[in-house]
């Protein structure tokens, strides 16, 4: 396993990945004044309190108004400013994607946009709360960076590459406490992935919460003889397509694995890479065409599929394809 991501074999602390994001953005706020903060009345669960805190006249409560977040982001952004702009994902971009695509992508306004409580993993909330389609929606607008970490630490890093990103940024978090798996030294830089466990038989490719379910089923994988490659791919776009093309061109078949809809979502990208450049067997792990129900997150993980057990299945039946 590489030497910067914690052995999953013992006991890892667990916090919540926006909890990183709200570390970044007020260190971020320390580094660079031009550094702005927004909210749609969800400051203390999107965890933006700490820079609102520190940082009262740098911070605006927008109300719950998303559609004019993302426009008061925009004209902060034409003024030099480095705007953050925080809401629930299923309402940001969900329910703001034109005045995305319109205020920000088509001016090149580099508006950072943090969708907060995505994926099923929500839970008890239900369907309507557990945005599943943003990394579709967000990967498919021009300019835009797609950024979904696998931790609170990375999430951390993420959010100080972000504050000195020229584009507009999307950052997608998720709400319930998830394993620490990187380390403090781990690298982050946007448009990189990173091989977190070497194998020849199958890639296992990631993001975000399902990093950790990638590097479960790889034990699993590796007692039943399987040597498992496991990649976390912590930018959906730009994607990383140096390290997963050599990867692939090794061991032959692909497992992608997220937490949200596989069609315009991680799977999708790499299905896209894949038929292009190098065509292999591939199953993607995610949501496929439905909506989330409400549940507890590991029951709503397990019920889906969104857990190591199904990767590891996945990973099995795709091997057996490659033969």
């Amino acid at each position: 396993m590489s030497k910067y991501v914690l052995d999953i074999n013992t006991e890892l602390a667990q916090e919540p990945i926006r909890k990183g994001f709200g570390r970044g953005l007020l260190e971020a706020g320390k580094r660079n004044a031009n550094v702005v903060a927004a909210c749609a009345d969800l400051t203390d669960s999107t965890q933006m309190s700490l820079f609102k805190n520190e940082f009262p006249a740098r911070f605006v409560e927008i109300g719950v108004a998303e559609q004019n977040l993302v426009t008061v982001g925009a004209g902060l952004a034409a003024m030099g400013k480095i705007p953050f702009v925080s809401s629930y994902a299923a309402f940001s971009p969900g329910r703001n994607w034109e005045q995305i695509r319109t205020t920000i992508c088509l001016n090149e306004r580099a508006v950072k946009i943090v969708g907060s409580h995505a994926g099923v993993s929500v839970g008890p909330d239900g369907a309507t709360h557990q945005m599943l389609e943003d990394i579709a929606l967000m990967r498919v607008l021009p300019k835009m960076v797609v950024i979904v970490p696998c931790d609170a630490v990375e999430a951390e890093k993420a959010t100080l590459a972000m504050a000195e990103d020229p584009r507009p940024n999307y950052l997608r978090l998720a709400r319930e406490a998830s394993p620490v798996i990187t380390s403090a030294d781990a690298p982050f830089e946007i448009g990189k992935a990173y091989v977190l466990e070497r194998g020849t038989d199958v890639t296992i490719i990631a993001c975000g919460t399902m990093v950790y379910q990638a590097l479960v089923a790889a034990e699993k994988l590796y007692k039943a003889g399987i040597e498992a490659e496991v990649i976390n791919v912590p930018t959906i776009k730009p994607l990383d397509t140096e390290t997963i093309l050599k990867s692939v061109r090794t061991t032959g078949c692909v497992v992608t694995a997220e937490e949200g809809q596989i069609a315009g979502g991680l799977g999708g990208a790499i299905a896209e890479l894949l038929g292009e450049e190098h065509p292999v067997p591939i199953i993607r792990i995610g949501m496929k065409d439905h909506f989330g129900e409400s549940g507890e997150p590991n029951e709503l993980l397990k019920h889906f599929g969104l857990d190591a057990k199904h990767i590891e299945l996945a990973a099995h039946h795709v091997v057996d394809k490659k033969k």
